[in-house]
């Protein structure tokens, strides 16, 4: 794998750090802003919405520019945005942070995708995006532990700062690493904007939506939920979240691997796993060492699937990188649609166990999701056969 690769799995490494430490520093930033838990929740959607409306236009606006210089645009407006969040005085100041911050990353998902779409053979894509969504992963197993230390010993602010560098260190590799051109830079978008008329496309989209809001129902109140119904201390949750990270590093190698050969199979096991995680969850949420394994399974099972669900999307309508960055906002979708429904659940007085419950409906509807293309492929077998 080329080294440039990596230096996108770093970049990505560190804007999901930063997405993911207001889940884990939640009580922090309540009594910072003098907020309810629920409202700090809704700073994980605004970035979510931020993905979902500005990444899509940003991208559009960038499809002239060659694909390395809207890879460094869009990392510095994501470092102003964190920057912003670093310094916010108020709820207001974040929250316009945190949407400048995800309308940035999700068209650096798309960019950096499509970045390393042109630079591997297609036999080696899901691999390669396994590499680079990798940074997701080690940011749930390092980056926010990491994240939510600093912000026990040095306070929040330090867990934005140290973002800041990262994504300021992983613009500098850049520089030098990616080529100055990929070899699909000359794709138009008038091009890209047909692939949307693929039914196809919308069904693989839907079934991403589906796995991350089910996915993100859970884990956006996960410290809340294992220190006051599965009774874990605060100074656990950490090592809990940093379990939760390292399932999803685990995952992410084995789903890479076979994604190219098994990509059904790994959407429809990995679902069933999911739904069946956050029902026994929601189930035994009491007991601390049912919680572990739900948090080990929810991790092997939810994100981890990112390589499988991308290596559907570049097989139904290709590797531009529209097709890319509105595939990562339809995955943030999830991520509102999950992490707002579980906070309203709780607003509404059903406790916090109605997170899981959420996410386990959002995963039975991700299961159903898939039937039509099973029933499309058995009538494929069934034609086969006939005429054989």
């Amino acid at each position: 794998m080329p080294f440039a690769i990596y230096v996108l799995g770093m970049m990505i490494f560190s804007m999901t750090t930063a997405e993911f430490t207001v889940a884990g520093i939640m009580t922090s930033l309540s009594k910072e802003f003098d907020v309810s838990i629920a409202s700090v929740g809704y700073l994980i959607s605004a970035y979510a919405a931020g993905m979902i409306v500005g990444g899509p236009l940003l991208a559009i606006g960038l499809s002239n520019v060659s694909k390395k210089r809207a890879f460094l645009l869009i990392s510095a407006v994501f470092l102003f945005g964190q920057t912003l969040g670093a310094l916010a005085i108020g709820y207001e100041m974040m929250m316009v942070a945190r949407i400048i911050t995800g309308v940035s990353s999700a068209a650096c998902f798309g960019v950096s995708l499509g970045i390393c779409f042109d630079l591997v053979s297609p036999q080696a894509r899901g691999r390669a995006a396994s590499i680079v969504l990798g940074g997701l992963m080690v940011a749930t197993a390092l980056g926010l532990p990491v994240a939510i230390l600093f912000n026990q010993y040095f306070g929040w602010r330090s867990s934005f700062w140290v973002v800041v560098v990262l994504v300021l260190l992983s613009g500098l590799l850049s520089m030098k690493a990616i080529p100055a051109a990929s070899k699909s830079e000359s794709v138009s978008l008038r091009s890209e904007l047909a692939s949307f008329k693929n039914r196809n496309l919308w069904a693989a989209y839907a079934t991403s939506l589906l796995i991350i809001g089910a996915t993100f129902a859970a884990f956006s109140y996960f410290a809340p939920i294992l220190t006051d119904l599965s009774g874990f201390d605060t100074t656990t949750v950490p090592l809990l979240l940093g379990v939760y990270g390292m399932a999803t590093v685990a995952g992410n190698l084995v789903t890479g691997r076979l994604a190219d050969r098994y990509m059904m199979p790994i959407l429809t096991i990995g679902l069933m796993l999911l739904t069946a995680s956050l029902m026994m969850f929601g189930i035994y949420a009491h007991s601390p060492y049912v919680a572990v394994i739900a948090v080990i399974m929810i991790g092997l099972t939810g994100v981890t699937l990112n390589p499988a669900m991308s290596t559907r999307i570049t097989r139904v309508a290709g590797t531009g990188t529209l097709v890319a960055t509105v595939h990562a906002s339809v995955i943030s979708l999830g991520i509102v649609i999950g992490s707002s429904i579980g906070g309203l659940t709780i607003d509404a007085g059903y406790g916090l166990r109605s997170p899981l419950w959420v996410g386990f409906i959002l995963a039975m509807l991700g299961l159903v999701s898939l039937l039509p293309y099973f029933k499309k492929a058995g009538a494929l077998n069934i034609t086969v056969k006939s005429k054989s």
